[in-house]
């Protein structure tokens, strides 16, 4: 059977995508079963406590929750904008009859033509696309939190502390999908010079990624206690 260029493609691209994709599914059972020792999960049950004790002395820490809150819609507000910006440029080229959706020259790896060109555009379109959505709704959850939180405390009213963090983790959660989102395109902006790229990005991202999504202590965590026995 004759060896093609364009099975680099067909090989290596997949095969870069489930990395990603196995990489993260263990991620969410680690953050499901042991959520003390990732970031993801620390973080959430620290935004617990923090939303808890805001709404507990409301009176002298709005300022503080109102200020916290802008910042998270401020860094949402960036990627948004920034996904989208991509998405109108992506949606320029494709639309465009410039030779920059050709291929860039024949020392490209991987398989030339006019649809495998598209191919690459449309799914980063897609995928930006879907990280403005993520953020864009990042941005709706976490402004209900901005007002529910200064909301004052009566013991009849539905709006709890517990129902205030269910809608600031929703928030989090969608910005951290939309991050993730813009971290799988940053591989598949290098498709356009070739497939072996892609595959060494998504490599060389996954330890990378395994860094910062997890807690590396002096003891291990168990039961929500360290090796000494103190609590986390």
């Amino acid at each position: 059977m004759e060896w093609k260029k364009s099975d680099l493609d067909v090989i290596l691209v997949p095969l870069a995508f489930l990395i990603n994709i196995a990489y993260h599914f263990w991620l969410w059972h680690k953050v499901r079963t042991e959520p003390l020792t990732t970031i993801i999960g620390t973080n959430a049950k620290g935004r617990r406590y923090w939303v808890s004790a805001i709404m507990k002395d409301n009176d002298k820490k709005n300022i503080l929750a109102v200020q916290s809150l802008r910042n998270t819609i401020m860094g949402s507000t960036l990627m948004a904008t920034t996904s989208v910006l991509l998405c109108s440029g992506l949606a320029a080229v494709i639309s465009s009859t410039y030779s920059v959706k050709k291929p860039l020259n024949d020392t490209v790896y991987g398989a030339h033509g006019e649809f495998m060109v598209a191919l690459k555009y449309v799914t980063l379109l897609t995928i930006f696309l879907f990280s403005f959505f993520c953020h864009s709704s990042s941005i709706r959850f976490i402004n209900q939190v901005n007002i529910l939180i200064n909301t004052p405390p009566d013991p009849m009213s539905i709006v709890t502390p517990a129902y205030v963090s269910e809608l600031l983790e929703k928030g989090f959660l969608l910005n951290t999908v939309g991050n993730r989102l813009f971290y799988v395109a940053l591989p598949l902006l290098l498709w356009i010079f070739g497939p072996v790229l892609v595959f060494l990005c998504s490599v060389t991202m996954v330890p990378v990624l395994y860094n910062l999504d997890f807690v590396f202590g002096n003891g291990q965590v168990e039961n929500g206690k360290n090796v000494n026995g103190d609590f986390v």
